[in-house]
């Protein structure tokens, strides 16, 4: 079992060479999962083929307890939250998940009696095969979330950027109030390291917001110890790309051209940071803390986000994945 271990190594090498130079690409991810997977059998050896045996035959159990706690996470969200479709994801996910697995079981029992029903097969592989991508992609995706969050730059930055959101009621609620301390935390930092980094607080003002979120942000950092003359609002922003943007140009103006330290939701860093880098900015994107019952959800939402990115490519890859099954029954 050497070769899976020597093929495992070289992905993992080259994860780490790839990271090292830009950790913002989410193709990292995908050598990471790769390496550490194929240097997984490679170590198990011989006990490899039982242990998947074990594991395919274990599969629904661990789904099917997978989509009750999501279903249960679903369902503390919307009586904490505003009932609206973005907080009923958990939920919807959940219920996603037993529908597939359901409709699987009960589409190749009923093949299995009825002989001249084998057209199904293909249906249902190609409905498997969709379900076993889109879990494949959501694996990567959080497993390479985890592994930027870890990763902690070297003090120095120009400016620390907090992403704003909703202040509907003109004070800071707890999820922005977590990224404002948390910039007040990475601030103390760069000045213990001897750096004074601006701080911009990002964020427009909506509709049903009687104050802009920079407004709000700013009185916040401001009474938590960040001097006034260091405080920068940016507040025209409606999104995460103009957040960057807009915090970039009024940096500009004052001739702060250098490394940003972006501050925003732990489970909204990887989708910032990689919308950074696609603005060619030098950033890192640094995440606080959020409330453990949020999370599922909130990052379930950023998946989605990132997915919709990429639609054309996955488009193609699941058009193959049902083409596939077809294919082969019509041949």
């Amino acid at each position: 079992m050497t070769t899976p271990l020597v093929i495992g190594g070289i992905l993992l090498a080259a994860f780490v060479w790839r990271f090292h130079r830009e950790p913002r690409r989410l193709s990292n991810g995908l050598l990471l999962l790769l390496g550490a997977g194929t240097m997984l059998l490679g170590l198990l050896g011989d006990l490899a083929p039982t242990l998947l045996v074990v594991l395919v035959a274990a599969s629904p159990l661990l789904v099917l307890g997978l989509a009750v706690l999501l279903i249960v996470n679903g369902v503390v969200v919307l009586q904490r939250e505003r009932l609206r479709l973005g907080n009923a994801l958990s939920l919807l996910t959940g219920i996603a998940i037993i529908g597939v697995v359901v409709i699987g079981a009960v589409g190749f029992l009923i093949a299995y009696r009825a002989p001249d029903r084998t057209f199904l097969v293909p249906a249902l592989l190609s409905l498997l095969g969709v379900a076993g991508y889109i879990g494949f992609v959501f694996t990567l995706v959080a497993l390479y979330a985890v592994v930027y969050s870890r990763f902690t730059p070297r003090p120095g930055h120009t400016a620390i950027v907090v992403l704003g959101a909703s202040v509907s009621r003109g004070t800071v609620p707890p999820l922005l109030a977590s990224r404002l301390d948390k910039a007040v935390q990475l601030f103390g930092r760069e000045q213990a390291a001897g750096f004074t980094p601006y701080v911009v607080a990002s964020g427009g003002q909506g509709p049903d917001e009687p104050v802009s979120e920079a407004r709000a942000m700013a009185g916040y950092l401001h009474e938590h110890g960040i001097p006034e003359d260091l405080l920068v609002e940016e507040d025209r922003s409606t999104s995460t790309r103009e957040n960057l943007v807009f915090s970039r140009r009024v940096l500009a103006e004052r001739g702060a051209d250098g490394r940003l330290l972006i501050v925003t939701s732990g489970y909204h860093a990887l989708r910032a940071a990689i919308q950074s880098r696609r603005l060619r900015l030098r950033a890192h994107v640094a995440g606080a803390p959020t409330a453990r019952y949020y999370v599922p959800n909130a990052f379930l939402r950023e998946f989605v986000a990132l997915f919709a990115e990429h639609k054309v490519l996955h488009g193609i890859v699941i058009a193959l994945i049902i083409a596939g099954p077809a294919a082969l029954y019509l041949a």
